[in-house]
Formats: C-alpha cells, structure tokens, sequence
C-alpha cells in the first residue's frame, strides 16, 4: 500500500473533524443539567412513577413499568452530567457534537423529567406519543414547506398564514359541501394562494422575503378574523361546522403496542403526511427536480449557467411548499372537527421553521424536530390532566422553552443553503 493509499485510509476512517469549535451544545446541556438539578433539589418528589404501555385495543398487553422516583431522577442526572462531558470533549477535539447524542440527551431528559413530574400517578405512555403525533402534524407540513422553499433561496417565513388560510378555507368548503375531501383540496389552493403572494414580490419583484412573509401572515390573520366575525359566526351552522376525518386503522400494525395506536390508528391526513416526507426526501436527494431545487438554492449562477432557469425554479417550488402547508393548516379544522376560530395555529408556523433550522434543512430531521416540538405540547396537556405540581404558567411556556433550547443551544453551527433569502437577478 502506498503513502497516498494510506492515508486516505486513515482519512476515511478517522471521525470528522468541525472547521470552528462550537460550545453551544455543551453549554446548553451544562445549563439545562444545572436547571434539573435544581428543580429536584428544590421540589422534592418521592413514591413511584407507573408508565402504562398498552392500550385496551392493542393484541398484546405489555405490563407497566413503575420506576422508584428518588432512584431514577437521580440516575438521570448522573447520565445527563457524563453526556455533558463527554460533548464537552468531543467539541475540545473539534469536532461536532453528533445528533445521536443529543437525541440521548433529550430522551434521558424526558424520563428524569416526567417521573419526578408524575410522581405517585400514571403515565399512559401511548396517548403520550399519540398526542404528540397529533399535534406535530401541523409543524411537519410547515417544515416541509419551509424546507422547500429556503432550500429553493426563499425564506418562507408566511408558512404561519399559509398554515391559517388552509385551516379557514378547510372548515368553510368542507361544511357546505359536508366532503372533508373538499376541504382539503381547498386548503391546499388557499396555501398555494399566499405562497403566490409571496413568490410573486420576492422574485418578481424583488421585495426583502423576510418582510413579504411578515407582511402576508399579518394580512391572513386579518382576514381570516374579518370573516370569522363577520361572515362564520353568525351562519356557524352553515360556514363553520366542518366535519372529521374518520380514524382509519391499519389492520394488524394498528394493534401492536405502543406503535400501533401512534402511527397506525389515524386519519387520512396523517398518512398523506408519512407520504410527503417519503417524496420530499425521495425527490430532494434522489431526482433531477431535487437536484434542480438544490441547485437554485445554493449557486444560481452555476443553474443559469447550465440551463436551469432559476426564477422559475424558485416560484413554482414556493407554490408547492404553499399548497404542502395548507394541506397541514387541515389538521386545524376538518383533522379534528374543531370549528374555525381567531388565529388557531397559534405560531404553529413559527415553529414550523425552527425545526427547518433545528433539522439543518433535511425533511426528515427536521420531521424529528417538529416532532420533539409536538411531544413538547403533549406533554403539557398530559401533565396537567394528572396534577403535576409544575405550575401551569411553565407548562404554557414549555413547547417554545424547547424551541429556544434545541435552535439556540443544540443546533451547533448549521449553515443555511447559500443563496438562501438572495434573489436572483439574471445577467
């Protein structure tokens, strides 16, 4: 073997190393390991955790797991503190923290937090990660939207209205037409719609991105208020009661524990999501549109060059995303039942697009992201349905307090396709 041979063996081998020393993984979890610690000194909890695993309906009925709360938050700590360390030293070797790490991190987390938050009570484990599912929908539609669109070079910051124009146009066409199918078709084209707006003043005419999607989710929330008050509410019977989505169950997989009343117990609008995040990956990495799409995100020039023609490119990727973030904007209205109100999403947009940051503009990562966002939300609601002694002003806070953790301390340095937010004028 010759000099050259080995060493690009020894290159290939040896673990990556990071260009810049990031400390923001480490120093988050210093931070939130100090803050555990403190709240299970300070707030004393004793007894037993029970975590119930199985549901009535599952084919097998797995026994629960009850876990000594002094033992175990105190164990966590312990695993916290050496995952501290140890990202510490990987960063100090410059390199990168891994994302297996963090996910160890924020499960372990979760464990030590929620049986010293459940103390002497039970957790149903299912319709913990059934509720999380459920309420990360929304953010994996807007994700993928935001996706799209930033690795196109636009920035979508209106998936918040896109995600509201869907959820109003939902629950109007499919309660005079009583076919939530409908609905959804509707809610795709009043995405679609925005995202029109949208792509139209940024790469048309050349309007800053940032203040565009600011700009259309203030007009969809304004609009879709006007009407609300004016139009929904005094015809709700007739404008504003949209019916469900009937769960579907898949045979079999529907019954194994745990999984199947997560994944497999649910409505059309959850599986058409399982679906897109298949495509976008499939298409973004694998087809000539994904290479396209890339392509015009990262060196439009190099595109041009070749014969992609960029703005093009960009505006009909941006109606995509649109019509992937109102068909999310569904879950809202006809995936629940629930009748249109003032500003429902409630900043699920926002959201949306920390986890595009979070997941480093990969759909599946940042499917993860929305995820852990959705798991954030569900577990408040189910720590206050069973009488944690954690104040309900700090439940309120917890899904955007996990936002801020995982984009400004676990992120690490993430860099943004580089034309991103640039618009693109030829010659």
């Amino acid at each position: 073997m010759t000099l050259t041979q080995t060493t690009g063996a020894a290159a290939v081998e040896a673990p990556a190393k990071a260009d810049v020393r990031s400390w923001k993984a480490p120093i988050a979890f210093a931070v939130f390991t100090v803050l555990y610690a403190l709240l299970i000194l300070a707030v004393p909890r004793s007894g037993e955790t029970t975590f119930r695993i199985s549901t009535e309906a599952d084919a097998l009925q797995l026994p629960a797991i009850s876990a000594p709360v002094g033992v175990t938050i105190w164990t966590v700590f312990g695993l916290l503190v050496l995952l501290t360390v140890f990202s510490a030293i990987l960063v100090r070797g410059f390199r990168k923290t891994p994302l297996w790490l963090v996910a160890a991190y924020i499960v372990i987390a979760i464990v030590g937090f929620l049986t010293w938050a459940a103390a002497g009570a039970t957790i149903p484990l299912a319709g913990l990660l059934a509720g999380a599912v459920a309420l990360a929908i929304p953010l994996i539609y807007g994700a993928l939207a935001g996706v799209i669109g930033e690795r196109a070079g636009v920035v979508n910051i209106a998936i918040e209205g896109q995600l509201l124009a869907g959820a109003f146009s939902a629950a109007v066409v499919s309660s005079l037409t009583g076919q939530p199918l409908l609905g959804l078709v509707a809610a795709m084209f009043a995405g679609v719609l925005v995202a029109f707006v949208l792509a139209a003043f940024a790469i048309r005419y050349l309007v800053d991105q940032v203040i565009v999607g600011v700009v259309l989710n203030v007009l969809v929330i304004g609009l879709t208020s006007f009407f609300y008050s004016q139009v929904l509410q005094p015809n709700q019977a007739l404008l504003n009661s949209p019916p469900r989505f009937p769960r579907i169950p898949i045979p079999f997989l529907s019954e194994i524990p745990i999984i199947g009343p997560v994944l497999f117990r649910q409505t059309i609008i959850v599986y058409l999501m399982y679906i897109a995040v298949a495509l976008v990956w499939f298409g973004m990495f694998r087809t000539r549109w994904g290479l396209r799409l890339r392509a015009v995100g990262e060196h439009p020039q190099a595109a041009d060059t070749v014969g992609i023609k960029v703005n093009p490119t960009r505006f009909w990727n941006v109606l995509l995303a649109g019509a992937i973030a109102g068909l999310g904007g569904t879950v809202f209205t006809i995936g629940n039942g629930i009748a249109f109100n003032k500003e429902m999403t409630a900043g699920a947009g926002f959201i949306a697009l920390a986890a595009v940051i979070f997941g480093q503009w990969d759909p599946f990562k940042a499917t993860l992201a929305a995820l852990l966002f959705g798991f954030a939300s569900s577990l408040q609601n189910t720590l206050s349905v069973i009488g944690s002694p954690v104040p309900s002003e700090f439940m309120l806070m917890l899904p955007y307090l996990v936002t801020i953790f995982v984009v400004a301390g676990v992120v690490g340095r993430s860099r943004a396709p580089a034309a991103d937010g640039v618009p693109y004028i030829k010659g």
